[in-house]
Formats: structure tokens, sequence, C-alpha cells
């Protein structure tokens, strides 16, 4: 990527890799939201135990680490050195069998098919190349494709046009679930589940600071039919097609 774009050196500085975690799963909000990433990502992953998962956009290593607890053989990949150091640093204070390396998302350093299941979070949304980027996940994973990414039709999408406003070099994108299906289809994948996680923005959910209105607000949206229609973030599993 150039140095200019915004993601890099985003997440390039030190301090915003420090205090990555705290931002994102800090408070009662931040908790809960790790709580719903993890258990969907947990149910769409399947029975990991030995297999050899890939764990693209790694960051801090959260979600290798959550892997590896449940008996994966994980790598991590990332492309922040700043990044990379904070969850190196996790890592070896949980002794888990997690190998981390620097990387481009785009051009992965792997075989065909290397790894049983990867996962990806949080990625597709800031790259460039995104088309390239997630056939490049298809192309390196055997069986299972998870990743996520935020809803073209839902308030995410007024985030990511105020954000492109404020740093045009960023492309921070929303999308449609056809065009991310053509993308696997074209990779020889079939998208099997998608679960859509929130109505409200997550800043407003923060605000509040309460899981008692997060979950009350959010159930009934989901009780009505909402969340199914503009829910976002939304995460997918896909198959490799026999």
């Amino acid at each position: 990527m150039k140095p200019a774009h915004y993601s890099v050196e985003h997440y390039a500085d030190v301090d915003v890799a420090e205090g990555f975690d705290a931002l994102r799963f800090g408070g009662p909000i931040g908790e809960l939201v790790a709580e719903e990433e993890a258990r969907i990502i947990t149910a769409f992953v399947g029975d990991v135990s030995g297999a050899a998962v890939l764990d693209v956009g790694t960051g801090t290593a959260r979600a290798a680490l959550a892997l590896a607890g449940r008996g994966a053989r994980v790598t991590g990949l990332d492309y922040s050195r700043e990044m990379l150091r904070v969850g190196q640093a996790r890592v070896a204070r949980a002794t888990a069998p997690v190998g981390l390396l620097r990387g481009d998302a785009r051009h992965l350093p792997f075989a065909d098919r290397r790894f049983d299941v990867t996962v990806s979070v949080r990625l597709l949304m800031h790259m460039p190349d995104w088309r390239g980027t997630l056939a490049e996940l298809c192309r390196v994973t055997r069986r299972r494709l998870v990743i996520d990414y935020p809803a073209k039709v839902s308030a995410a999408a007024i985030q990511s046009a105020a954000r492109r406003v404020l740093h045009s070099t960023e492309p921070y994108r929303v999308f449609g679930d056809g065009a991310i299906d053509a993308v696997c289809r074209a990779a020889g994948f079939r998208v099997r589940d998608r679960h859509r996680h929130f109505v409200l923005p997550i800043a407003l959910h923060k605000t509040v600071s309460a899981r008692g209105f997060t979950r009350a607000s959010e159930g009934a949206l989901r009780a009505l039919g909402v969340t199914g229609l503009v829910g976002s973030p939304v995460t997918l599993v896909a198959e490799r097609e026999p």
C-alpha cells in the first residue's frame, strides 16, 4: 500500500496500536461487541481442533488467540508493525500456538489452499483493492472462510460517507451482499450463512453505555425483522464448492 493511505498511517501509530483494544472493546458496550463477535466467529468456523487457521488483519491477535484456545494452529498476518508488536506481546504472555508475520493481504505469501480455515475481521472495509483481497483470502483457503464487512444499507453507510469527507484517502467501504457473493463464487466458494449484528450505531450504544439498553433495543429490532434488513456489520461464512 502507498504510505499515504489513511489506514496504513493510522494503524502504524504506536498510540493507536497500544490503545486499540481498549478503544474498541473497552467498557460495557465494547465488551458486548467483543462477546458478540467472538460468538459468531466461533459458530461459523466450527470445530478447528488441529486445523491450520489463518487470521488476516490479525492486529493485536485477539481472534488468533481465541482460535488457538479452541485447538487451532494459527498464523496471524498484518501490515502494521506496531499492531503486530502488541499482538506478539499478547501471544507471548499466553504462550499460545500462534505465529505472527507481517504481510500484504492483497498478496498473501502462502500456497493455494494452505489453510483449512481463514478468518478476516475489519479488513475488507479498508482495502483499496477489496476484490483482489477477497480473492486472495479464498485462494489460500481449503475449506471455510469467515469475513465481515459494513453493510451498504445500514447506519454504517452514513459513517462511511462522513469519513470519506474527513479522510479522502481512506476507502472505508460499505458492501452489498451481491458484490461479496460474486467474488466468492468466482473463487469457487458459496456463502452458507450470514449474521447481521446491530441496527443502531455502536457510537450511540457507547454513549448510552448500558448493556441493558443495547440488549433490549437490538433485541426488539431483531424480533421485528429490522436487523435482517439493515443490521451491520455482517459476518458471513463461505465454503469451498466440491
